[in-house]
């Protein structure tokens, strides 16, 4: 169906399409399954092509779709189960896919019978991704991988995770990357835990120990990953700095709370609480305005300015709840337990909040680097010397 779909006959396709899901929609289906029929009415992303998990009208319809199923009671959460899939993994697939891999990996994602992870970071390549020195070698029809990624989150329990790796040593380090998606239960593939500060290992490092992959698995043209990865960032940021929260809800509400539970008067620190809730409802505002503005298909840098502003901010207001709670705000309730999570935790007490957000300003991209973007994209202030920019890989030094 065509991209230009006359407004008035989007929505009444859309309305349709939602009228059949949601007809006789009976609360005790099994998630999964209803996601499933979801994708194949063409609600799950409305913007894809039919036979994807769309209907190829404008992206702004979505939010029609996420309001109607909302009020019926149906399941909505599998993009905060699968959030790396979903709110990653969907657009890299749909912008540089085929066909096939489309019909592969779009419908098990959405439904989250399939879980995906991120392989970008490595020891010695963080926020100069480019540097990256995982390689694969071609052998005929498959790719053997050697390498090691670091800083994978939940990869312990994804199917498939996005990789770049280095196939060409001998030409600069943007052009020498391409890109793969990776069986994670593939042999060769080992999977290690790294315990965070909150005591949770929602994070690992992945070895890859002449992992074969097929060429059926490689997005885009071999070489052509730099490209690839950055539409996987661009698409994480937005993930991140553009969620839509209810108002007074994720840390401030925390902050709050303290509040109220500690029966605080001080002048000085009730002003810097309605200082920070005016600051949160302020980006709140903002990053509602810019998810309609990209649904509307106007660009703009809405996915690095929220995700800057967010990090900044949640990890103050974080900080200021366990100063509210005083010697409670040291203590880790349920005792300090090494575990793995099965699913993302944005939730938890203010002391494990406090802790997990100082890698809000790393993550996604640092907040540096958010910075730089802006400063050179948005500012059109010169950009930083890159001595290395037109030296083959294997000619820049490293230490």
């Amino acid at each position: 169906m065509s991209d230009t779909i006359a407004a008035d006959k989007a929505e009444a396709l859309v309305t349709e399409k939602l009228e059949e899901l949601l007809d006789g929609y009976d609360p005790s289906m099994d998630p999964q399954e209803f996601w499933g029929k979801q994708y194949d009415l063409g609600l799950a992303w409305v913007q894809y092509p039919e036979g994807f998990g769309g209907l190829g009208v404008s992206p702004k319809y979505q939010g029609l779709v996420q309001r109607r199923i909302t009020a019926a009671g149906a399941p909505t959460w599998n993009r905060e189960i699968n959030l790396l899939g979903i709110g990653m993994g969907a657009g890299v697939i749909s912008a540089h896919g085929t066909d096939d891999q489309k019909r592969l990996w779009l419908r098990p994602m959405f439904t989250t019978e399939d879980m995906w992870c991120q392989l970008f970071s490595e020891p010695g390549a963080g926020s100069d991704l480019a540097n990256l020195s995982a390689k694969a070698v071609r052998d005929g029809d498959e790719w053997i991988v050697n390498g090691q990624k670091v800083w994978t989150t939940l990869a312990h329990i994804a199917k498939w995770g996005m990789l770049p790796v280095r196939t060409d040593p001998d030409v600069p380090k943007h052009k020498g990357i391409t890109y793969f998606m990776v069986d994670t239960e593939a042999e060769g593939v080992d999977v290690r835990p790294f315990y965070q500060i909150t005591g949770e290992a929602e994070f690992n490092e992945v070895f890859f120990d002449d992992v074969r992959i097929p060429d059926a698995y490689r997005l885009d043209e071999v070489g052509a990953g730099w490209r690839v990865s950055m539409t996987t960032l661009m698409n994480e940021r937005v993930a991140i700095g553009s969620r839509s929260l209810p108002r007074g809800s994720g840390s401030i509400k925390s902050a709050i709370k303290a509040w109220n539970d500690y029966d605080h008067d001080d002048s000085a620190l009730r002003d810097q609480l309605v200082r920070y809730w005016a600051e949160w409802e302020a980006l709140r505002l903002t990053v509602e305005r810019a998810n309609q503005m990209r649904k509307a298909g106007i660009p703009g840098p809405e996915g690095s300015t929220g995700k800057l502003a967010w990090a900044d901010l949640n990890k103050a207001i974080t900080a200021f709840t366990v100063e509210l709670m005083g010697w409670d705000g040291t203590l880790y309730p349920g005792g300090y337990v090494l575990h793995r999570p099965t699913e993302f935790e944005d939730e938890g007490t203010p002391q494990r909040n406090f802790l997990r957000a100082r890698a809000n300003s790393i993550e996604g991209g640092t907040s540096e680097i958010m910075r730089n973007i802006l400063g050179e994209r948005v500012l059109g202030l010169p950009g930083e010397p890159r001595v290395d920019k037109d030296l083959p890989w294997k000619e820049v030094p490293r230490g």
